[in-house]
């Protein structure tokens, strides 16, 4: 009854940003590391924000207002007795900018998760091992030496960046079908960022024992839908402006929580 109640995990999965917050409350001193991530975060959101949210933001407008343009030129050959439609093309126009931007809050926050999570990573590492030790009372660590451990980040990247293009080049030739191309176009991409944040959140753990990238993204599915609710929320709070250079840290935290529970008693 349970399982049922939450969604076969889904629920539960959603709440770990929140039940790292306890932890953080019967631990303090866990608060101590992510003083610098959040630190790098404010440095990278102010140049996201000012630059690539800006522009974004003046792409938005620019494409609102073509499509705008285009349904009043179709607007203009109709009977004056459609006139009334012009109430449809403004709501669709406000529609369109609010669907857009909300997009774009996500892009920036997604894009600053990738640089955050990256430069932060010692500061995230040491916080994701504390995390484990005082869930697992372990921590297990497979050592590979420095230079292979660089190589080993600099290839997880590159596949992330492989399956994003991969993935959105099918999903956009998809979209091309006629009714269900928009439906598969948004689940499409909503699972495949999805994928890539718990990726981002749960490396912390996963990395320390060295799996590869396919293992990965399975350990991501097998978890699913918990995996779906701990993406959903994550998502939502890397996509609130500002709020989310503070959220960032507690979204990775949350995700060696996950590992944690979920991952390490029946996978690993």
């Amino acid at each position: 009854m349970f399982q049922i109640l939450t969604g076969f995990g889904f629920l539960s999965g959603m709440s770990y940003p929140f039940r790292l917050l306890g932890l953080f409350k019967s631990n303090p001193g866990l608060l101590s590391y992510i003083i610098v991530p959040i630190l790098v975060n404010i440095v990278i959101g102010t140049f996201l924000y000012i630059g690539l949210f800006l522009f974004g933001w003046q792409v938005t407008q620019l494409l609102t207002d073509s499509i705008i343009n285009r349904l009043d030129l179709l607007l203009a050959d109709l009977p004056t007795w459609l006139n009334s439609l012009d109430y449809v093309v403004i709501f669709l126009g406000w529609l369109i900018r609010i669907i857009l931007s909300l997009l774009l809050l996500i892009l920036t926050g997604f894009i600053l998760v990738q640089f955050g999570v990256l430069l932060a990573a010692p500061w995230y590492g040491n916080l994701s091992e504390k995390i484990e030790k005082i869930r697992t009372d372990k921590v297990e660590i497979i050592e590979v030496g420095m230079v292979r451990d660089i190589w080993r980040a600099i290839l997880f990247e590159l596949k992330k960046i492989v399956l994003i293009l991969a993935c959105g080049v099918l999903i956009f030739f998809l979209s091309f079908l006629p009714i269900i191309g928009a439906i598969i176009s948004t689940v499409g991409g909503i699972t495949v960022t999805g994928t890539i944040i718990c990726l981002d959140f749960f490396d912390g753990a996963l990395e320390r024992r060295r799996l590869n990238f396919r293992k990965k993204v399975n350990l991501v599915w097998k978890c699913f839908p918990a995996s779906a609710g701990f993406a959903l929320i994550c998502l939502l709070l890397i996509g609130i402006p500002f709020v989310n250079l503070i959220t960032i840290p507690f979204c990775v935290g949350s995700g060696t929580l996950f590992v944690c529970d979920r991952i390490l008693p029946k996978y690993l």
